[in-house]
């Protein structure tokens, strides 16, 4: 259960910078009230993870979930540039989560 908690928390880590990229550095209400509210819900879920999941592994995993996520959605949403090597970093931190799930709770 406590991978799914840190999952979850790492989607939401995706979605308060998108909601605070559009609050327009916080002088629009709603986009700035999904950044409070989305960012203590991921803190949230990350602190029941951490119960069972070391702190260095869910941490690593919990800001690689939200990197990538951001990253993918800024090169989809918001044009952010394709490159091959900007892909090959994220490739590198999919990996690097991955290798967090299988050999970080030892």
């Amino acid at each position: 259960m406590a991978w799914a908690y840190l999952f979850a928390a790492g989607l939401l880590e995706c979605v308060w910078p998108i909601a605070l990229k559009e609050s327009a550095g916080f002088t629009k209400f709603t986009p700035s009230m999904v950044t409070v509210v989305v960012g203590a819900l991921s803190l949230l879920l990350l602190s029941f993870a951490m119960r069972q999941i070391p702190i260095g592994t869910a941490y690593a995993a919990w800001t690689g979930i939200g990197a990538t996520g951001v990253a993918v959605i800024g090169i989809v949403h918001y044009g952010d540039a394709t490159t091959v090597a900007r892909l090959l970093c994220i490739s590198l931190i999919v990996a690097g989560v991955i290798g967090l799930r299988i050999f970080g709770s030892e």
